[in-house]
């Protein structure tokens, strides 16, 4: 198993544990809006720090936004192997058309 289908595992595992001991469970627990918001405030974290060059404080906060990005999908219901599936679809692709055809539907 990869890094990130692995990740993937062990926070459904932790899904259900005690809020008090489990940071994926507490997340959980506060509900989807929360989740959001954290994957959001990772993915403003992330670009400061890109626009930093801080290339150490990039590899970290990518990380958390990977991570909290797992925990958004385990809670939408969407498995990791979904979009890594719509990566494939997309793949060979150009960008721009791909853009196009989602913005006529």
């Amino acid at each position: 198993m990869d890094t990130l289908g692995h990740l993937e595992s062990t926070i459904a595992a932790r899904a259900d544990a005690d809020p008090a001991t489990s940071y994926v469970a507490k997340l959980r627990a506060a509900g989807l809006p929360r989740v959001a918001q954290k994957l959001g405030e990772e993915a403003v974290e992330l670009v400061i720090a890109a626009l930093s060059a801080d290339r150490e404080a990039v590899r970290g906060e990518a990380a958390d936004l990977l991570f909290h990005l797992l925990v958004l999908l385990g809670e939408a219901g969407v498995p990791l192997a979904e979009v890594l599936a719509e990566l494939d679809r997309r793949e060979g692709v150009s960008g721009l058309a791909e853009k196009a055809a989602r913005e006529e539907i």
